[in-house]
């Protein structure tokens, strides 16, 4: 075992999602959206720098030097896997590191609701799953992989920094590259991917034009991809993915979004109420032929509009999906309030225990 392997187990144990291992400060666990210090004395910078390094691989060791920061991937056998994000800052060096289920959850075990389920029956076009970090993303995207995974037969491609979850194959052959590792970039993945007959792609992270320009071309195409974007809400995210084009491309992507597009979940992870744990909000939008309407012309600002009175094709506004977990009595009218767009919408709850 490499010593920061003891760490690790702790967090695996107190069931945290993230440990925060910096120079100058104690190592940290995130519980439940949570820092709470897993020891009281702070990490000395040659300890924190001789543990990491033990774990990293040359590549990442010498990205680390080179660009005082690198992403990899760790395996504890028989335990998870990690996304570690090592940086140089003032203190010396630290990292965060990320725990990864070695197995994905499947829809039925994360409670996703139906719209969430039809997105995963479509055969091309593009879906898009967004919020800020630590929103649960990539647990979503895994789920929803799985499901195709299990129910179709064809090729399911990943583009990912690192590789997070590792798809063992079901009915499906399955290629995950690594950026960095297998790949230059996204941008050059998705390109290749283009000439390998995939009937999914997904794209750990649209994050420049050109590989929002590949993703975006290659819906048009056929493909089935499936990317993440560091936004919040469902009408950012069109909107986003239209600005990232300069100004005489933004009426052709519209075209292009308003007929590929399937659907946008943006979620926020919100504490449980009574219990320890977290519960997932998620806004939805599909494109039903309304919302295709108004993203080719570039009435961007009504698709919340869109959203409140399409619930009848499965569409939420992030405020309905809080209130129905309110109602359910999954959160407490505190918690609803804080993550609440509208806040007015909640405001008799403001100072609830």
């Amino acid at each position: 075992m490499a010593r920061i392997d003891e760490y690790l187990v702790e967090v695996i144990s107190r069931k945290g999602s993230d440990l925060h291992f910096i120079a100058g400060d104690p190592a940290r666990v995130r519980l439940y959206g949570e820092l709470q210090p897993m020891r009281p004395e702070p990490l000395a910078a040659d300890f924190v720098r001789e543990l990491l390094i033990e774990i990293m691989p040359q590549k990442a060791l010498t990205r680390y030097e080179e660009k005082d920061g690198a992403d990899f991937a760790y395996h504890v056998p028989d335990l998870a896997r990690f996304r570690v994000n090592v940086m140089r800052h003032l203190n010396g060096m630290g990292a965060v590191i990320r725990v990864i289920p070695s197995i994905a959850l499947s829809l039925d075990q994360l409670s996703m609701p139906d719209p969430v389920r039809n997105l995963c029956n479509t055969q091309s076009g593009l879906i898009l799953v967004t919020g800020k970090t630590g929103s649960g993303k990539s647990t979503t995207l895994a789920a929803m992989i799985d499901d195709i995974n299990t129910r179709t037969r064809g090729h399911i491609l990943t583009i990912e920094d690192p590789i997070e979850f590792v798809h063992k194959r079901k009915n499906c052959l399955i290629s995950q590259r690594e950026v960095g590792t297998h790949a230059p970039t996204f941008a050059s993945a998705i390109h290749s991917a283009l000439r390998e007959d995939p009937d999914v792609v997904l794209v750990g992270e649209m994050r420049d034009l050109e590989t929002i320009s590949i993703a975006v071309t290659a819906a048009e195409m056929g493909v089935l991809v499936m990317g993440t974007l560091h936004t919040n809400g469902a009408a950012a995210t069109v909107d986003r993915v239209v600005n990232a084009f300069p100004t005489d491309k933004q009426p052709h992507v519209r075209t292009m979004l308003s007929t590929s597009l399937r659907g946008v979940v943006s979620q926020q992870l919100i504490p449980r109420s009574g219990q320890p744990g977290r519960v997932a909000a998620l806004e939805i939008l599909v494109n039903t032929p309304a919302v295709s309407n108004l993203i080719r012309q570039g009435k961007l600002d009504q698709l919340e509009t869109a959203m409140q009175s399409g619930s009848a094709h499965g569409m939420r506004t992030m405020d309905m999906a809080i209130q129905q977990l309110l109602d359910a009595r999954a959160i407490s009218g505190r918690e609803a309030y804080r993550k609440a767009i509208n806040k007015q919408r909640f405001e008799a709850y403001r100072d609830a225990l």
